[in-house]
């Protein structure tokens, strides 16, 4: 009678890993948090050639220290003031030095030559939470917290399926990253992928 009584909650275990495991459950964008945010300063780290600190208001009582390897592609002026994409709800982690706690989004070509900002349009608010589909009709779930999206990894699962279109527009699958202002964009790249 007890291994009867295993067999099912065994089953119902084998079931749940493989529903984690899927590539992208349906709604999975959902889970991620991200945010419309203003760079308020962005300058080049002290310890570390490649990387920009930024310092972002995403709708907080203090601006958010986010490390961005983006040297190499643009220059602090070309990020400053500038309304970005911010994945919000990534634990913090130590870069060279610096608590950096977020990760601005940006489109790059194939070659991973030419790196672009994913930018929202003007008249987003910083804070807002940038939706994937229609902004009137789409309702959105709750975002994982920092650690379900470690555990469960939620932001490796959408990064495969997010991409730029023809009209660089950001987008995962066919569903269009909007804010209340409207589309997502990038300068040029298109048919780039997101990171």
């Amino acid at each position: 009678a007890r291994r009867a009584a295993r067999a099912p909650a065994a089953r119902l275990g084998v079931r749940a890993m493989a529903d984690e495991s899927e590539d992208a459950p349906e709604g999975v964008e959902q889970l991620i948090d991200v945010r419309v945010g203003k760079v308020l300063k962005a300058y080049k780290h002290e310890d570390a050639d490649k990387l920009y600190v930024e310092e972002v208001d995403i709708g907080e009582a203090e601006p958010r220290m986010i490390c961005s390897g983006l040297v190499p592609y643009m220059n602090a002026e070309d990020i400053e003031g500038k309304l970005v994409v911010v994945l919000a709800n990534l634990k913090s982690r130590n870069m060279a030095g610096v608590s950096s706690h977020g990760m601005l989004l940006c489109a790059s070509d194939s070659s991973h030559e030419s790196v672009e900002l994913l930018v929202c349009p003007p008249g987003s608010v910083p804070g807002e939470r940038i939706k994937f589909g229609d902004w009137e009709t789409t309702t959105q779930a709750e975002a994982h917290t920092e650690n379900q999206m470690k555990k469960k990894k939620t932001w490796e699962k959408v990064v495969t399926q997010l991409r730029t279109t023809d009209g660089c527009v950001a987008a995962y699958k066919d569903l269009h990253m909007v804010t209340s202002a409207g589309p997502v964009t990038c300068a040029s790249i298109k048919g780039g992928t997101i990171g």
